[in-house]
């Protein structure tokens, strides 16, 4: 993985499924991996450093102290607040080369999904009352973020880029309810009206209790793992039909780069089973999930706000034939199961 990075040597990295080190030593995991892995040649790699980080606890793994999941017991990673045997298990990490506002940063860790006017709440298909699969004093407990989702502001020169980074549950994993489809939508949803701002965002408080979304005119680029396709997958859509991603991806404040790779196509079609039913263009697949349901995804994305003009994108998966196809492979996976995906932009 670090050979990944060092020869895509971006300026700004997020990795998600970064465990969190602990509040006594937060950023102990982070500072490890630079010294150790990524200011040390990887292979045909150069080293790269990154002198800024940032770091926060994750809802993974936290004990809810309630049956999310409703299997009649209380333990266990499915009802912890977000997926995760221990607590910051899954977590996230940023790595810059420029400078991170700390100061600014805003972490929504604790917002409660019941907060979002609108929510889409999972509903008990056994009963009559509509959206309870989750009980009052449950609700009141869970936040929206199955990880968190942060606002880390990084300058460049004289300006200001906002680091949007979240990583969305999986919609998968759960029975008719869709809890884990419908949580995954309005984590997704986050960021539309975050970067919408206004009354859209009033709803919003972060963990300092300060509220609204962002400033009208800031720069931004989400970030992340989101785990929805804007075709393909198991994503849920919202009342008003619009997939889960495509919230974002047509989000008039919003740019989509489109990028693509030569080893997902290649991957589709040697793959085929799953992947032969698809909607979407193999091309812009950034995630290998093999034949089986359900197929190669795009479900990774690097989304810059429109003043940021796009320069270049696409993903780390080379063909078969280059010699870096060894850092991605096929399964077991050398590095992951999801590529690396980039943008450049100009400001």
């Amino acid at each position: 993985m670090a050979e990944v990075i060092q020869h895509a040597n971006p300026d700004v990295v997020l990795l998600n499924e970064f465990d969190y080190s602990g509040d006594a030593d937060p950023y102990a995991a982070a500072d490890l991996f630079r010294e150790n892995y990524l200011e040390v040649p990887q292979g045909t790699g150069a080293p790269v450093e990154y002198p800024y980080a940032f770091v926060a606890p994750s809802n993974t793994g936290v004990p809810s102290g309630f049956d999310l999941n409703n299997d009649g017991t209380v333990g266990g990673g499915d009802d912890a607040l977000g997926f995760g045997l221990f607590p910051g298990q899954y977590g996230m990490v940023v790595l810059s080369k420029y400078p991170i506002q700390h100061r600014d940063v805003r972490t929504f860790q604790h917002f409660r999904w019941q907060d979002m006017p609108g929510a889409l709440l999972p509903d008990d298909p056994a009963t009559a009352d509509p959206a309870d699969w989750y009980s009052a004093e449950e609700l009141a407990v869970l936040p929206l973020s199955s990880k968190s989702h942060w606002d880390v502001p990084v300058r460049v020169g004289r300006e200001t880029v906002h680091v949007l980074a979240a990583h969305p549950t999986p919609p998968s994993f759960d029975g008719a309810e869709d809890r884990n489809g419908l949580r995954n939508h309005d984590e997704i949803r986050f960021w539309a009206d975050y970067v919408r701002g206004g009354r859209t965002a009033r709803y919003i408080y972060d963990d300092e209790g300060d509220r609204g979304g962002l400033r009208p005119g800031s720069s931004f680029v989400i970030v992340g793992d989101y785990n929805a396709d804007p075709l393909d997958g198991d994503s849920a859509s919202g009342d008003d039909g619009v997939p889960a991603i495509d919230q974002l991806l047509r989000h008039p404040r919003i740019t989509d780069p489109r990028p693509t790779s030569a080893g997902a196509p290649e991957a589709s079609a040697l793959q085929a089973g799953a992947n032969l039913t698809h909607l979407g263009d193999p091309a812009l697949d950034t995630a290998d999930f093999a034949d089986t349901t359900p197929g190669n995804l795009r479900v990774d994305y690097v989304l810059p706000s429109r003043d940021l003009r796009v320069r270049d994108a696409g993903v780390f998966w080379p063909a078969a034939a280059d010699p870096l196809s060894r850092l991605t492979g096929v399964y077991p996976f050398p590095s992951s199961d999801h590529r690396l995906t980039w943008t450049d932009v100009k400001l």
